[in-house]
């Protein structure tokens, strides 16, 4: 059908391929047959004539260049196409079903690209300029070098969806590309479609149809025809892309350079973002660079295929069942293996970058198979790790599973050819990648460096390459400002380019200097040579001594080809088995243990015990042991049990239980806690409504564990949340709070759904979901390959980022873990801002740390090892790893988790026999051992009570736990230890089992007398000796109590190299330290100053305990005979096993093969005769802690240990103590554990890079993450906890398997959940309670938040005065009576007890009682006003901090909405007192200007809208209302929507013209009047005076306008409200008037809307006749005297209607800044006016603390002056030198009355009866100073004064209605003080001259005074005087 192909294969070749093919899977060993057809590629045939192969180069080339035949020389082939169907569309460039297929068309709509295949680019005849798009599978299109093509065709449209086409003819017949030639794909599939960064498909590399031989050839014979294939547009890094999340892309940056990267990875791989400038390929394999030896032709290509021999391709193409996902294809059998390995591997299976660490890649095989000799894992003791480098990998056959092939090395290779984005501003021009040849140089450097005992890693490589790139283009690392610090010195290289043939030699040359441990096989034909050849070498012995194999294949005109094997036992153990994923781990031990394996182990153990089996010496012991225990040998420990249940309970110093409490770290931490929840609260996005939660409540989720989950429970049930949270009225049972916590497990989903019910259920309700150890499981439930087999995978995924979760607006989720590395990826959902990090001990939270405490974490351990510190915390065990690695090379077939935990419980075993008598078993075990078991053993006897220590032993796989506790428990029972200690086995899924006399013990301890209790978390069995076998792959957040003394870490796995696996193994060790007690570090001192032989001796039980021997300084002499001490001091390596009893105990078959492994021997040894279990004297210096503030150390003595009887029964029991025991849990409370380590990790731990930051830091931080670069900074230890998160969200992303993988690609703008918060801290440090207390400072807020501190004070002044005898009678009246009210008098007195500090008014209505009331009023303000807390109703005024969703629009700041557009209008009256025009002006927004006339649309402001009196609309509010605020712009309380119910109404803010922008800001929908500026410094008095000045203009100006629409003037509506802006609420008193006498009656309050209330007052009959209308004040203990009348005549504050109309001509004093309400009630009511209360109405006041009268401030103007300026200094003589103050004149004035009025009136101070006169105006006199105000304007209301004699006279500001005529009424005492007040002293004298004052009062020229004011600043004057 046309499909002919260049190279197609001959019926000779199929055959001699078919044939191999099928001999070849005979001989295979493996279990999957290989495909026949798996050879059947297309290859170009190298051996063809010349004159076959020139003719064929020649024919394509001329149907290349003739684009379809249209250009040639001859006239086209004739070739007919089928007629298309009828009806279907024939247009060029769309298919035949009508669907367009233009790349210009569908370049940015979403393509769906199956499996397997690949967008491609068709070139049509009949549209030259166009390119059409097809997905084609990729197996029939070409790799790199123009090979393996399938024969035939398989593609499918991506127009219409039609898939299935098996043919190119009918394929172009369905494009309709109308050719006139027979259709082939070489032809017309012209290149490959990719997407830009935009996201857009565009066109890519060019279809390489051709083999690389032909293009080199043609290539050097047309140098002048130009390149075949275009160059690639853009310089930029190329990176892969797809859409689909099963089928992501690679980011593999290509430099246009000369250099070659070797063939890329496959096209499942994870995605990265594009860099600018970058081609993203779609649903490929990314291309890779060839660098041509006679050419600078840089071409892209495709990779070759992919798989190895068993798997390695698909049949022909007419095998149609064939499939990419079938068993068939290549990711299946062995290969499959490989993959999973890869995804899970570690170490060097830890790629650290994007590439196929995680993902299914097939090592690439290509040429002749390699057979993998048999019984090579027999011959080597381990299986050879093969790592691909550049190039093509040969095909493997034969014995394949005893190599494991591994292509993590070739990624790092790729990921290194990448340029950071850090340097991508340098331009790619100037920026080179590091060759190839240099890779592979510098990787042999590195292996040559490597000691007999490392392992290598890529992460170090990965530096490696980083140094020696930024060493060759320094000048452009330096030009660059983001350029990476230089992490590492230069590494050796050399100076000019290395080529090809220089590799080799110079790759020898390296490994010539190690030993043989690096050895190179030079390749002259194929990298298969190679290989045979290092098979061969292995099968003959000569590597023996080789660890690695470094094979290259250098060509002088190709790419290299290479690879490299770990061929060393040890490290290819270590590698081959990090490869294995945790499921393929267990597995393969469950293999081992049930084929039973293990007897050939057990039976090399028993070989080695020259004294017969260990199981026959116990036997034996057994036996002799058995009936025949005596008292003396019954383990004291018994005997304090027995003494327990006896009677007498002894005492012991840990007896007392440490004060539960909240540490002040948990506390700084759970209010950092709180202020980013109200940071999420108070943002713009409006994520979180805090306002609109009543309540709180939670749910913990955790891991699968019992014991976490109970310890949690305790914790929560201890914590009292439940109480504090009202969860639970009553305190709780744990089956209770059992409800708060959950167990991710298989039962987790149902009581997840119900949380979420009950969420939705209560949507005032806050909802905490605490994710505590959160690092654990963040598979994807999607990706996931394993939810359908373990429903428990995924779980957190699935439940807590489930849809519900996400998009509920009442669930905040909280993230636990002191492992966050995970989390802080490119694609978290969690906002760095949202992260609370615990406070550093050594930063900012060095204060919230006590002395008394001190946490040990991995720094302070790792510090311990330092060369200053004597005693390390962290040790590794020599003889342990000796004996190990020798019986790994001994039993290869074993994993080695299965020797280490063998060999381990046989040490604990023989150490165990050897401390109950039998010495000889101490050859047998290590001396670490050794001190843990007798320590184990000893310590409950120095203990009155028993107490004894943990010991770890950390298992992480379950059948070998289970497998240590069965023998540890039957060497326990066969030496007679049941009753000694406890050996538990800690299972993650299943509680704690102690025994009953355990747990007899432990209950007498914790006093716990309930008979059915048992524990249930590790923190409970404190004190128990015991040890504790600690199973499960990962720690699940469990905490272990403070007698844990040693952490054996000995069996976790020494290939777990990320930083979070071994952070959490050896945070099980982080531990609070208790300090020692004065005394006892007095003490220490002490014996620290005597001489050694005076230094007191103790057990050397306590010694062993605190360290153990090999810290230890051994004496060997006893008290009595004091001799030369034999010391032992620590080496280096800090070796747990550098003595001689160490080393005898690996056995000497061991030792000889141990001794290969390790170079030499171990400094510090000392080697001495093996004595009797207890006679060896040993003691150590206590744990000494770092010190940074001086403090002492924990003890700095040495202990002399006596000799003790060398019998076998009292060498493990008895010792002679010269001084008083100490219980071993004390101690251990003041020292931190001791941890051993594999030695692996223990050097990975303690190495430090330059900044001293651990090696360990610098690991790939998880295995779920992956690295995005190889050129990426190193960590650094300056780093802080931000910055460490930061790097991480820069430099790594998740692999496909964690949940966050699809996060970027959910069409967020960001991707954060704005309701997500991480916690990280140490563990152990306490996050629990951190986050605990949190929920409790949670609900305290939110009830805060619906609660208001509101004034509650009783009325003032209402016992002073004698009851009058008038009331109003009319108790159930709603609204007054006019003419019964006008006849109350008015009450001058003031009630309200904000003028507490006020003087007094007195009246001629209302008489002083005969007593003295002078000590009543105190002279001093009380310091706090009484409040009361009051929650918010639902018709509460609000502040800024209130969100709700009713009120989103009334406020104009829902995010949905455009910003509230607001216009600035002028509006200007006369006022003829100032002399001038008053010009103010409106912020009105668009969606107000409803309320004004304007004189046309978007005019001049001409009038605001008033309504008619007689309007009855029960929808909105007659009355506007205006505001004054100052400095309350957060605070205010301008919210009115709840409080008019939704009504219609018109606020006005008004404010001072410098805050106009700052409350503009916060309230953008709400009308603001802005005062002008000469007001900026002014007190209230100016605001309410331009208030009622403006409204009385817009009353005349309305009734002006509505006059001309026929209304009367007297018709328009004259009030306005001045409220202030702190009332919050309004309630309302019904009274109940039926009782049975006639003023009997009861009454009732409630909570009503400001709607309710004003349309009330509004509605009075007859309101015009009142002036100003006002407010009860609230209080919360209402009298009956105050609820019996309903109508007050007095005093209205806070809250007031007035009448603009009635008092047009009383005028609020401008200059006031206290009391103008005070004064101004007055003036209206001597007016003549009413002034009415409803008393059944109270407004509640907020209390505030910012703003309002506070926002005045009383400073002096000499900036240098720190002293305080004190209310005597506010006055000051005329031309004095006295410092002026910067505060207005009036302020300063009123100040000094209310403090020092005393000074002027002498007089009138506690004299009621003789009251000053104060004509025309109230100035406050202070509370001991009464006043009586009179008004000087004809017709005016005063009191008769005719009976009064007044102490003084007070005339303020007095204009011409004053004169000495109306002066002369009154009457004064003799020496009453006169103090006239006036503007400037001129007019002080004028106002003197003319009141003739001088007739009656006395001057003197040193009563003058003024403000303390400059002159430019307009002070006041002040006159005194005396009465004649």
């Amino acid at each position: 059908m046309g499909n002919s192909y260049a190279g197609q294969l001959q019926s000779a070749r199929f055959e001699e391929v078919l044939h191999s093919s099928i001999e070849a899977s005979l001989r295979s060993s493996s279990l999957v047959p290989r495909p026949i057809f798996s050879q059947l590629y297309l290859e170009a045939e190298q051996q063809l004539s010349s004159l076959e192969g020139g003719s064929r180069v020649d024919n394509e080339e001329e149907e290349e260049e003739g684009e379809g035949g249209l250009d040639t020389n001859g006239p086209p082939n004739p070739y007919q196409l089928a007629p298309p169907p009828e009806g279907c569309c024939t247009m060029d460039g769309f298919c035949q079903a009508g669907k367009d297929l233009r790349l210009m068309s569908v370049c940015n709509e979403p393509l769906e690209v199956p499996a397997g295949f690949l967008l491609v680019g068709v070139k049509s005849p009949s549209l030259p300029d166009q390119l059409l798009v097809c997905a084609v599978d990729k197996r029939f299109l070409p790799d790199d070098s123009g090979h393996n093509a399938l024969l035939g065709f398989s593609g499918n449209c991506v127009g219409c969806g039609r898939t299935g086409f098996c043919y190119f003819t009918e394929f172009s017949s369905h494009i309709n590309l109308k050719l006139s030639t027979q259709p082939k794909k070489q032809k017309h599939l012209k290149c490959y479609l990719v997407r830009d960064a935009q996201g857009a498909l565009t066109q890519g590399p060019a279809i390489c149809w051709k083999g690389a031989e032909f293009r080199n050839r043609q290539a050097s014979a047309s140098a002048n025809s130009g390149p075949v294939l275009p160059l690639l547009e853009g310089s930029g890094p190329l990176a892969a892309f797809s859409g689909e999340p099963g089928a992501p892309g690679l980011n593999l940056g290509i430099q246009m350079s000369a250099q070659q990267a070797g063939p890329t990875l496959a096209s499942d791989q994870p995605p990265m973002a594009a860099a600018p400038g970058s081609r993203v390929f779609n649903g490929r394999d990314s291309p890779k660079h060839q660098q041509l030896a006679q050419s600078s032709l840089v071409m892209l290509a495709r990779p070759s295929a992919l798989g190895i021999l068993s798997n390695s391709g698909p049949p022909k193409k007419r095998h149609k069942g064939w499939s990419p996902e079938s068993p068939w294809a290549g990711d299946a059998g062995y290969v499959q293996g490989i993959v999973s390995r890869a995804k899970y591997g570690a170490g060097v299976a830890q790629a650290g970058t994007v590439g196929p660490a995680s993902v299914a890649f097939p090592v690439m095989g290509s040429g002749e198979p390699v057979s993998v000799p048999d019984n090579l894992l027999k011959i080597c003791k381990a299986k050879p790790v093969i790592f691909k480098g550049h190039g093509n990998f040969p095909y493997l056959c034969g014995n394949l599973s005893d190599v494991v092939v591994s292509p993590l090395l070739h990624t790092c290779y790729q990921n290194s050819q990448s340029i950071s984005r850090a340097y991508e501003q340098c331009g790619s021009s100037a920026v080179q990648p590091i060759s190839e040849e240099m890779q592979l140089l510098l990787t042999v450097y590195y292996l040559v460096q490597l000691a007999a005992d490392q392992v290598p890693l890529m992460e170090e490589l990965e530096q490696i390459f980083l140094r020696s790139w930024r060493q060759s283009h320094l000048a452009e690392v330096r030009q660059c400002p983001q350029a990476p610090p230089q992490p590492y010195p230069a590494v050796p290289g050399p100076a000019a380019p290395v080529t090809s043939a220089q590799l080799p030699w110079l790759a020898g040359l390296a490994a010539s200097s190690c030993n043989h441990s690096v050895h190179v096989i030079e390749c002259a034909s194929s990298l298969a040579e190679g290989l045979a050849e290092m098979f061969r070498l292995l099968v003959e012995g000569k590597l023996a001594k080789t660890n690695y194999v470094v094979i290259i294949h250098a060509c002088r005109n190709a790419a290299i080809d290479s690879c490299i094997a770990v061929t060393g036992k040890y490290q290819a153990r270590i590698l081959s088995e990090s490869l294995l994923s945790p499921s393929e781990y267990q597995r393969k031990v469950h293999c081992e243990l049930a084929t039973g394996r293990l007897d050939s182990l057990g039976a090399f153990f028993s070989a080695l015990c020259p004294e017969g089996d260990i199981d026959v010496l116990l036997d034996k012991f057994h036996q002799e042991t058995q009936g025949h225990i005596s008292s003396s040998v019954t383990s004291p420990s018994v005997t304090n049990a027995v003494g327990l249940e006896v009677g007498g309970i002894p005492t012991c110093a840990t007896d007392r239980q440490e004060p539960r409490g909240v540490r002040p770290s948990q506390l700084a931490v759970a209010q950092k806690l709180l202020s980013h929840v109200c940071s999420v609260a108070d943002s713009s996005t409006r994520n979180l409504d805090l306002g609109s939660f009543g309540k709180v409540d939670f749910l913990v989720c955790v891991p699968p564990s019992e014991v976490t989950f109970q310890q949690t429970v305790a914790h929560v049930w201890r914590s009292g949340v439940l109480q504090e949270l009202g969860l639970e009225q009553e305190p709780a049972t744990r089956q209770r709070v059992e409800r708060h916590v959950l167990k991710m497990d298989a039962e987790a989903p149902a009581t997840f759904t119900a949380f979420l019910q009950r969420s939705r259920r209560s949507p005032h309700t806050l909802f905490v979901l605490v994710h505590d150890h959160a690092h654990w499981d963040l598979v994807s439930a999607v990706r996931n390959l394993y939810s359908q087999s373990d429903p428990c995978v995924g779980l957190v995924d699935r439940l807590l980022n489930c849809r519900e979760v996400k998009e509920a607006p009442n669930i905040v989720t909280l993230h636990v873990t002191s492992f966050p590395y995970a989390l802080q990826t490119q694609h978290t959902l969690i906002s760095p801002y949202n992260e609370i990090h615990w406070p550093v001990p050594s930063g900012d939270g060095a204060g919230l740390y006590p002395e008394s405490k001190k946490y040990f974490g991995l720094s302070e351990f790792i510090e311990s090892t330092l060369s200053g510190h004597s005693l390390p915390l962290l040790r590794y065990d020599s003889s342990f790893e000796g004996m190990v690695t020798a019986l790994g090379k001994r039993f290869p077939h074993l994993h080695s988790a299965v020797i280490r935990t063998l060999v381990l419980v046989q040490h604990y075993a023989a150490a165990l026999m050897a401390a109950r008598g039998l010495p000889q078993m101490k050859n047998h075990t290590s001396v670490e051992t050794l001190e843990i078991t007798r320590n184990l053993l000893s310590a409950p006897k120095q203990c009155p009570c028993g107490h004894g220590l943990m010991v770890l032993l950390r298992v992480p796989c379950s059948p070998l736990a289970a497998v240590a506790y069965e023998r540890l428990a039957h060497v326990r029972a066969r030496l007679a230890l049941e009753e000694d200690f406890e050996i538990i086995l800690g299972d993650p899924t299943a509680g704690i089992t102690v025994g009953k006399h355990f747990v007899k013990r432990l209950k007498s301890w914790q006093k716990i007398e309930d008979a059915e209790w048992r524990p249930q978390t590790y923190l409970e069995l404190e004190g128990l000796p015991c040890i504790l076998i600690f199973s499960g792959m990962d720690p699940h957040g469990e905490s272990l109590p403070r007698s844990l003394r040693y952490c054996d870490l000995r069996l976790i796995s020494a290939s777990c190299l990320a930083r979070s696996a071994l952070e959490q193994e050896l945070g099980l060790a982080a531990y609070f330290v208790s300090s020692e007690d004065p005394a006892e570090q007095a003490a220490r001192s002490e014996a620290s100053g005597s001489g050694d032989g005076e230094k007191p001796s103790g057990s050397d039980n306590e010694d062993e305990e605190e360290a153990g021997p090999e810290a230890a300084s051994l004496e060997a002499a006893s008290p009595s005979e004091p001799g030369s001490p034999a010391r032992r001091e620590w080496s280096c390596s800090h070796d747990s096993a550098s003595s001689s009893l160490s080393s005898r105990g690996s056995g000497s078959v061991l030792c000889s093969e141990a001794s290969a492994q390790h170079s030499g021997p171990v400094q510090g040894e000392l080697t001495r005769a093996s004595p009797p279990c207890g006679s060896m004297e040993e003691a150590r210096v206590p744990v000494e802690k770092p010190r940074s503030d001086g403090a002492p150390r924990a003890g700095q003595q040495s202990l002399q240990v006596p000799s003790s009887s060398s019998s076998p029964g009292a060498s493990c029991t008895g010792t002679l103590v010269l001084q008083a025991p100490q219980c071993s849990l004390a101690k251990a409370c003041r020292q931190p554990p001791i941890i051993f380590l594999p030695k692996l990790v223990y050097d990975m731990v303690t190495a430090t890079d330059s900044s001293g930051l651990p090696k360990a830091a610098s690991l790939l931080p998880s295995p779920s993450v992956m690295w995005t670069s190889s050129f990426r900074p190193l960590l650094n230890k300056t780093m802080t906890s931000t910055e460490q998160s930061l790097y991480y969200r820069q430099w790594t992303v998740p692999r496909p398997s964690h949940m966050d993988y699809g996060n970027r690609a959910e069409g967020c703008v960001d991707g954060f959940h704005p309701r997500r918060l991480l916690l990280s801290g140490p563990p152990q440090i306490g996050k629990t309670g951190a986050y605990l207390q949190f929920l409790s400072n949670l609900s305290r807020m939110l009830l805060r938040l619906t609660e208001v501190d509101v004034y509650d004070e009783e009325e003032i002044n209402t016992g002073l005065w004698e009851e009058p005898e008038w009331h109003y009678t009319q108790l159930n009246d709603p609204w007054p009576d006019l003419e019964l009210f006008r006849k109350i008098p008015f009450d001058y007195i003031i009630h309200d007890p904000k003028y507490e500090d006020a003087s007094l008014i007195c009246s001629h209505h209302q008489g002083v009682k005969s007593e003295d009331r002078g000590t009543q009023r105190t002279a001093e303000p009380p310091v706090r006003r009484r409040t009361a807390r009051i929650r918010l109703s639902k018709y509460a005024a609000h502040n800024t901090y209130h969100h709700c969703g009713q009120c989103q629009h009334y406020l104009g700041s829902q995010p949905r909405y455009q910003l509230c557009e607001s216009t600035l209008h002028a509006f200007a009256f006369s006022y003829s007192m100032l002399g001038e025009e008053i010009q103010l002006h409106f912020i009105i927004p668009k969606s107000k200007e409803h309320h004004f006339v304007f004189s046309q649309p978007g005019g001049q402001l001409e009038s605001m809208r008033l309504p008619l009196v007689t309007d009855t609309s029960q929808e909105c509010i007659k009355s506007p209302t205006f505001t004054p605020t100052t400095g309350r712009h957060e605070h205010g309380l301008f919210n009115l929507y709840h409080a008019m119910d939704g009504a219609s109404h018109l606020h006005v803010l008004v404010v001072k013209e410098y805050e106009m922008a700052i409350y503009k800001k916060y309230w953008p929908n709400h009308i603001m009047l802005v005062l002008p500026s000469i007001f900026n410094s002014a007190g209230v008095g100016a605001a309410h005076f331009l208030i009622k000045e403006l409204s009385y203009h817009n009353l005349e100006l309305e009734r002006s306008r509505q006059e001309e629409l026929g209304i009367q003037p007297q018709d328009i509506w004259p009030f306005i409200v001045i409220a202030d802006d702190s009332c919050v609420m309004w309630n309302v008193v019904d009274v109940d008037c039926s009782g049975e006498h006639g003023r009997e009656f009861s009454w009732s309050e409630r909570n009503v809307s400001l709607k309710h209330v004003l349309q009330h007052i509004e509605a009075a009959p007859n309101i015009t006749h009142y002036a100003l209308l006002g407010l009860h004040k609230w209080g919360g203990r209402a009298r009956a005297c105050e609820v019996r009348e309903p109508f007050s005549r007095c005093h209205v504050h806070d809250f007031v209607l007035l009448n603009v109309d009635l008092t047009q001509n009383v005028q609020y004093n401008r200059n006031r800044f206290t009391c103008d309400d005070v004064d101004f009630n007055l003036r209206v009511h001597s007016a003549g006016l009413l002034v009415c209360r409803f008393n059944r109405f109270r407004v509640m006041k907020k209390q505030m603390a910012v703003g309002g009268r506070r926002a005045f401030h009383i400073t002096s103007k000499v900036s240098d002056s720190s002293a305080a300026v004190v209310p005597a200094q506010y006055i000051c003589a005329p031309d004095s030198k006295h410092t002026f103050l910067a505060a207005p004149a009036q302020l300063l004035l009123e100040k000094f009355l209310q403090h020092h009025s005393h000074r002027i009136f002498p007089l009138s101070l506690k004299n009621h009866g003789h009251p000053v006169l104060s004509v025309d105006c109230y100035l406050n006199l202070g509370p001991q100073v009464s006043v009586c105000y009179v008004s000087s304007r004809p017709h005016s209301v005063n009191i008769s004064c005719s009976d009064l004699t007044f102490s003084g006279l007070l005339l303020y500001l007095c204009d011409s209605f004053v004169g000495p005529g109306f002066l002369k009424q009154f009457h004064f005492l003799k020496g009453a003080t006169l103090c006239v007040i006036c503007q400037d002293r001129n007019s002080l004298r004028q106002t003197v001259v003319r009141l003739e004052l001088e007739d009656e009062w006395q001057f003197r020229l040193r009563d003058e005074f003024q403000t303390a004011n400059a002159r430019e600043d307009r002070p006041l004057f002040l006159l005194t005087g005396r009465h004649i």
